[in-house]
């Protein structure tokens, strides 16, 4: 009870102590107290043709910070997500394709209906949000995370052999999140690379045309914005979301058998 009530102290100390040196300045410059000014300006260069140098060409602000302003940022975080995913797969390498032979045979064949229903309208929401999302709120991994619960939710219902008997695979799955991965990263060097290939100007994530390079992807289709490259990255997010979750979920609820053999070295004492 003591040791609790001294550790709780130190702790409120602590916190005061790093409060007084953010705000006192101790610890670095403040970020400016006018952050509405920053807003300010997103809002109005995100969709502003007259600054076509600093536009995104997407209605939506916050999928134009995400991918095309702080597009770096992003890349990272999208890169640490994935390290994650990786992790897991990793853990069960030796046993992810080893086939499941344990039979289940799942809910009852009303529940199963209605599922398949629930289902279509999951991925018809899922696709729907990030492929809209350099229009309305939402995106790729808004998308993909939504897309999830549909693999989920069969493999509950209809058993864990629903994957296998329909011939979705884990080589399948892995090698859908790697084309999605792979045409991400292509998708921020397209500009760069291009530009190199015709001696001009172009960067790393670039989207519209800039001042100093006229390079840009579509801004427009069929007169419905594009986002240039908001748009294809929110696609290939979506689906590097969703296959990489599927891989978790397919390993996860396996069988008891399949999974024990990942622990087997215990036993041993390795």
């Amino acid at each position: 009870m003591l040791r609790d009530a001294v550790f709780t102290t130190l702790l409120i100390i602590v916190i005061i102590a790093l409060t007084y040196l953010t705000y006192s300045g101790g610890l670095g410059d403040l970020p400016p107290q006018d952050i509405r000014l920053i807003a300010k300006n997103y809002l109005n260069l995100t969709y502003n043709r007259d600054a076509y140098w600093l536009w995104t060409a997407s209605p939506e602000a916050v999928s134009a910070i995400v991918w095309d302003y702080r597009g770096l940022d992003t890349l990272f975080e999208t890169a640490v997500f994935y390290g994650a995913i990786l992790a897991a797969l990793t853990v069960f390498r030796g046993v992810a394709k080893l086939p499941d032979t344990a039979g289940s045979a799942g809910l009852s064949l009303v529940v199963k209906r209605s599922t398949a229903l629930v289902t279509l309208a999951i991925l018809t929401v899922a696709t729907s949000t990030a492929l809209h999302g350099h229009l309305t709120p939402g995106g790729g991994f808004q998308g993909g995370a939504i897309a999830s619960i549909a693999p989920l939710l069969l493999l509950v219902v209809f058993g864990r052999r629903f994957f296998t008997d329909n011939r979705i695979t884990y080589g399948k799955l892995l090698t859908l999140r790697n084309i999605s991965l792979s045409l991400l990263g292509i998708s921020t060097l397209t500009i760069l690379l291009y530009g190199l290939l015709i001696n001009a100007s172009g960067y790393i994530f670039q989207n519209q045309a800039k001042a100093t390079s006229p390079l840009s992807y579509p801004s427009h289709i069929l007169d419905v914005p594009l986002g240039g490259t908001i748009f294809f990255l929110n696609l290939f997010e979506f689906l590097a979301v969703t296959s990489g979750f599927t891989l978790v979920f397919t390993i996860l609820l396996s069988s008891e058998e399949i999974l024990s053999k990942e622990f087997e070295g215990e036993d041993h004492g390795y």
